[in-house]
């Protein structure tokens, strides 16, 4: 199994500026709910990430809170226009405490 907070963070190649871009997040992460039991018949702890931030340059543009109802491996996609070169960065944060994070420049010509 892959590292957990592993993120890969995926934009078009060619960007024009005011364009609106998809910006395409996969996080590695289990997402275990704490309801479900492994082979030995315990229940398998809660683990799962409970806060998402994304930044463009340095302002946040939005925040998310998740609960135990994503699945593992969390796809997102959402949508930024593209009127600056700056980094837009990913943040992650879940419920044992793990924060992982990336970032992707962007330079809309």
């Amino acid at each position: 199994m892959p590292a957990v907070g592993r993120i890969k963070i995926r934009v078009p190649h060619s960007i024009a500026r005011g364009q609106v871009i998809p910006v395409e997040v996969l996080v590695t992460h289990p997402m275990e709910t704490g309801l479900r039991k492994g082979k030995d018949g315990k229940v398998i702890p809660a683990y799962f990430i409970n806060n998402v931030d994304i930044y463009y340059g340095s302002d946040r543009i939005t925040h998310c809170d998740w609960t135990i109802a994503v699945s593992a491996n969390p796809f997102m996609t959402f949508y930024v226009k593209a009127e600056k070169a700056a980094p837009i960065k990913i943040v992650y944060k879940d419920n044992k405490g793990g924060v992982y994070e990336q970032a992707v420049q962007i330079n809309p010509s």
